[in-house]
């Protein structure tokens, strides 16, 4: 964050504002985990800050401290908009275009307050008058973080800030695996840690409960699961029907693309699931190397993301969209064999 956006950030939280928190729709461990953590340091300030998702999350990030406080546009949506309505400062994080917010885009697209995003996504657009944007960094809350360090604010971090942002950092990192898991990142972590963390805790959370629908339906994915050896590919499929039949709850297909890159001469992973309510193919794309998935979802499938992780959708049927996929390949060839 270059010194004028510190400053400006500053001299705008140095009185006293109405303080509108957003993550992206369907928000993940980042995106819950840093505007959890920022609502808690500005709450700690003085400062009237809520927090309004997009729409619902998964269940297992719902332990994290403050999440009680949320509240869900979709089911909430007066409360949500005359919280907006009242805003003189509205936060985006982890995102860095509206029309990653669902319905939320046309009524924040109207408000007149000061905005600022905080995001490592690649393209940003120009709605923010504060701008934190770096695609080099792990996570937002890794950036949150710095912010509140840059703020003057790390004598401030609490038990609860930490254990969201270790949530965030850890989850959009793969457990720390990712090659945008930096020395600074685990420098990070650490100071987390000895703020209150409990990585341990944290990990059980997000990890280890399942539920036997779940396992059953990563075996029902793991079965259509489909290998393009020449294509250096691996791809899984999820109907609607098969979703229904396994009792499909929000999140419990969190982590099903990796499994494609376990296997051996596997660069690229991607998986397809069908949502009957949209209308809509939404896909997860993983890659490994300098194969960059935000480039392929941008050019074929309405998406981006990260160089490794990115998402698209697709408003054809499965089997169209199957076979295009496939179609795409041969020219990425050369690429995947790099």
């Amino acid at each position: 964050m270059n010194s004028t956006s510190v400053e400006a950030l500053k001299a705008l939280l140095a009185v006293p504002q109405q303080i509108v928190i957003v993550p992206h729709k369907n928000p993940d461990g980042d995106a819950i985990g840093s505007t959890l953590a920022l609502w808690h340091y500005l709450s700690d300030l003085g400062q009237q800050a809520v927090v309004i998702a997009p729409n619902d999350y998964p269940k297992f990030l719902k332990w994290m401290p403050g999440n009680e406080h949320i509240l869900n546009f979709e089911k909430e949506n007066s409360q949500a908009k005359e919280a907006i309505d009242k805003a003189t400062v509205i936060f985006t994080l982890d995102f860095n275009h509206l029309g990653r917010i669902g319905q939320m885009q046309g009524v924040l697209e109207k408000k007149e307050a000061t905005f600022v995003m905080i995001d490592h996504h690649q393209a940003p657009s120009d709605y923010a008058q504060i701008v934190y944007s770096d695609t080099q960094m792990s996570s937002t809350c890794e950036m949150v973080y710095n912010v509140i360090e840059l703020l003057g604010g790390q004598c401030k971090l609490t038990p609860q800030m930490a254990n969201c942002l270790y949530t965030g950092i850890m989850t959009d990192t793969g457990s720390f695996k990712f090659p945008s898991t930096t020395s600074r990142t685990h420098q990070v972590v650490a100071k987390l840690i000895e703020k209150g963390a409990e990585n341990t805790k944290i990990h059980n959370h997000i990890y280890d409960t399942n539920s036997p629908s779940r396992l059953h339906l990563l075996g029902c994915a793991l079965k259509n699961m489909v290998i393009l050896p020449d294509y250096r590919t691996a791809y899984i499929t999820l109907s609607q029907s098969e979703l229904d039949a396994f009792d499909y709850q929000k999140g419990d297909t969190e982590g099903f693309v990796n499994y494609g890159l376990t296997l051996e001469n596997i660069r690229f992973a991607v998986i397809f699931i069908e949502n009957a309510d949209e209308a809509i193919i939404k896909i997860s794309f993983r890659s490994e190397g300098s194969f960059s998935v935000n480039e392929f979802a941008r050019t074929h499938f309405n998406g981006g993301g990260h160089t490794n992780a990115a998402g698209g959708r697709s408003n054809l049927n499965m089997q169209e969209t199957i076979t295009y996929f496939v179609s795409l390949l041969e020219q990425y060839k050369d690429k995947l064999d790099a």
